[in-house]
């Protein structure tokens, strides 16, 4: 039996249903808020980074979205998601490591200062670090604490928008060579990639890819696949939407500006 922890918006999440959809496996589903739950301690036991998401299969838990992803393979090989050159799933590997590394939290940088930073300059400095400090890893406190106080005006901005046209790179270099960014069939680099261009299309940075063709064209092939439509846009309801629906201001002209200062 397969159990999926996770939540609607999370981009890890985001990549594991991907996958699962693509396997066409189905998992009972625990939905967490993100609001605290996290980090209650029957989820803790499970995943004691207090994150998303958390596959438990048979019993078993694992953590770690891009461990998540190579377990399904492994467990459920097919339709196998890695292809079978060991120069393309080596490719395969480098996207995971690129996102785990930076892109991840270069994507908590821009969502941090943008869409999610309303809601938390509501509450006093103090409830916004108590918030922050929950987390068992103190330094992301500090980041999301500097960006919501100072928005796309943090020095952090610049670092995660290189750490985005990094990926755009790899990204435009693997698709000169094929459909796909591991070859020429669907792989755990869509799955583990997808969501962070969705993201950026959420906070109306989709621009930052418009001068690369094969990323555009590559976007508008995964955006409309079915896997994409329904493990990702039918499941967001109205609260999902709520944070990316009315940014104020606009961020592009101000990352645009962060970008031609760079």
């Amino acid at each position: 039996m397969l159990e999926l922890y996770n939540n609607t918006n999370s981009v890890c999440a985001q990549k594991v249903r991907l996958a699962l959809a693509e396997k066409g496996l189905q998992a009972k589903e625990h939905m967490l808020n993100l609001q605290g739950d996290q980090f209650d301690p029957a989820y803790l036991k499970l995943n004691p980074n207090g994150v998303v998401p958390t596959l438990v299969h048979d019993g078993q838990p694992i953590t770690e979205s891009a461990v998540i992803l190579y377990y399904l393979e492994d467990a459920f090989p097919q339709p196998p998601l890695m292809p079978a050159a060991a120069a393309d799933r080596a490719r395969v590997h480098m996207f995971n490591k690129l996102i785990d590394e930076y892109l991840h939290h270069s994507c908590m940088i821009l969502t941090f200062s943008t869409a999610f930073r309303p809601r938390l300059l509501k509450m006093t400095p103090q409830q916004r670090d108590a918030e922050f400090f929950k987390s068992p890893i103190p330094k992301r406190a500090e980041y999301k604490r500097d960006v919501v106080n100072n928005g796309l005006d943090s020095p952090y901005v610049r670092e995660a928008l290189a750490h985005h046209q990094k990926l755009f790179g790899w990204m435009e270099g693997a698709l000169a060579r094929g459909p796909y960014l591991a070859g020429n069939s669907y792989s755990l680099a869509e799955c583990a990639v997808i969501p962070y261009l969705m993201r950026l299309e959420l906070l109306r940075l989709n621009p930052l890819w418009d001068r690369h063709a094969g990323i555009t064209d590559w976007w508008r092939r995964m955006r409309a696949r079915d896997s994409t439509q329904t493990s990702i846009f039918a499941r967001m309801t109205e609260a999902d939407w709520a944070p990316f629906k009315n940014l104020q201001p606009d961020p592009w002209p101000k990352v645009q500006q962060v970008l031609n200062a760079a």
